[in-house]
């Protein structure tokens, strides 16, 4: 029997189980990467969160993207699971997560730490170095390994969670969230030791991201001096600090202030390390403050990478609900444990190694970084793409180049523009009301399992 008629017999079955059978769950697991990879065999260890039925016969996985974490997904998995049928979906982290340190974080959301401690232990300590015990940071000396924890580590890594999801006859959808979703474009043109990826999966979602021009490229000058300066910081360093985990300390400790205690006097507000563009000009509630540092409108605007439409600081301070991501939403994105949704050690080789792969062509730039896109022109796969007002219509180009140099099937493709009414965050964080991803998305994957 065919694969096509497995999956179509399949899904029917399961939309004929017992609503307690099939009823959603949310289980935390542990895949088993790329054992050889660079590094210490300890970072071999994939954390994975599966949402839905555990008789779904399709699985979407799903890749976060720069500075990202699985928990990205948590609040869009919940509601794709309900509405789907016969679908689970499976959001993966990337091996360098295992280099945080969450337990403080993880105490907090408990109530067993106060927020104070909490922010002493991760933040407060480079002020003031007599506050202890602190967080640790690992020693940058002993992690040049990292700078080898490129696109190859990271496909090689994912097709491990596509190989685990794809047992027991379940088919696959790979897709991912900004460069996630230029890595599942990697992976369906990536030569796996002679197999093409494509032959792995049955479709690509594609949110706000993606290859043929949607982000930046490479040359081979460029990825020489970049590659230099990635061997002396392995670590991309968003904030500029010196300090690259600070990045997502300072995001999931803001989420978990608003949580817990929303109304609060801003504690961060008077951090010296904190920059001033993230500062209100008046005094902030923890939400306030919070908001104001992701919303775009006040964010800086080189950040559009972290930034989302959720409304405006009142003159009193506190935050204002107005557009598409409620702050509510946003804080339980970000102030999650175990799955968070920040990367604080994101491997600055990868941005190179996507950037070099953009054209989707074995190029100089892509040899010299050994990359292995061989399969482009044959990949043939259903493509959903979704894009925000952050490339300028970029995303949605490279998607459209992407379906034409692939021969994938227009018709079963779906091509959304939020650019409108969304900012790069929001199809991971909006209200589901006001959520272009999901409301297109659903009726995809439908129509995409049907037809399978």
């Amino acid at each position: 029997m065919s694969r096509r008629l497995l999956l179509a017999g399949a899904l029917a079955a399961a939309t004929l189980l017992p609503a307690g059978a099939a009823a959603a769950a949310e289980t935390q697991t542990t895949i088993t990467g790329w054992t050889k990879a660079p590094g210490p065999r300890a970072y071999d260890r994939l954390e994975v969160t599966k949402f839905g039925s555990t008789r779904a016969r399709a699985v979407l996985v799903l890749v976060p993207g720069t500075n990202g974490g699985r928990g990205d997904f948590t609040l869009t998995a919940r509601e794709i699971v309900k509405d789907v049928p016969g679908l689970a979906v499976w959001a993966v982290d990337r091996r360098s997560q295992r280099l945080e340190d969450t337990s403080v974080f993880a105490k907090a959301l408990r109530g067993e730490v106060t927020t104070k401690q909490m922010f002493d232990y991760y933040a407060g300590w480079l002020a003031d170095p007599s506050i202890t015990p602190h967080y640790q940071p690992p020693d940058p000396a002993t992690l040049g390994f990292a700078a080898d924890w490129g696109l190859r580590v990271q496909l090689e890594d994912v097709r491990r969670v596509v190989q685990a999801a794809a047992r027991g006859g379940r088919r696959v959808v790979l897709g991912g969230h900004s460069l996630g979703a230029s890595v599942a474009v990697a992976y369906a043109s990536w030569d796996f030791a002679g197999r093409p990826g494509y032959r792995d999966l049955d479709g690509l979602v594609l949110i706000d991201g993606g290859l043929r021009g949607s982000f930046d490229s490479a040359d081979l000058a460029q990825a020489r001096t970049r590659l230099t300066a990635i061997r002396k910081q392995p670590f991309l360093d968003l904030l500029g600090l010196g300090l690259p985990w600070v990045t997502g300390v300072l995001a999931e400790a803001g989420a978990v202030l608003t949580l817990r205690e929303p109304a609060a006097p801003s504690a961060a507000q008077a951090f010296g390390l904190l920059p001033a563009q993230f500062k209100p000009p008046i005094p902030a509630t923890n939400r306030g403050l919070f908001g104001y540092a992701f919303d775009a409108s006040t964010s800086p605007k080189e950040l559009g990478l972290i930034q989302v439409r959720a409304g405006s600081l009142g003159a009193d301070g506190d935050w204002v609900d107005g557009e598409v991501t409620p702050i509510e939403r946003l804080a339980q994105t970000f102030g999650q444990e175990p799955a968070n949704a920040v990367e604080w050690f994101y491997p600055a080789r990868l941005n190179l190694d996507v950037d070099a792969a953009s054209p989707l062509a074995q190029n100089a730039a892509a040899k010299y970084l050994g990359l292995r896109l061989k399969w482009a022109r044959r990949a043939g796969l259903p493509v959903y793409a979704v894009q925000t007002s952050l490339t300028h219509g970029a995303v949605l180009r490279g998607a459209k180049s992407f379906i034409k140099l692939s021969h994938a099937p227009a018709a079963r493709s779906r091509l959304v523009d939020a650019g409108a009414t969304e900012s790069h965050l929001d199809p991971l964080t909006a209200a589901p009301s006001k959520n272009q991803y999901l409301r297109t998305v659903v009726p995809f994957l439908r129509t995409l399992l049907k037809g399978a």
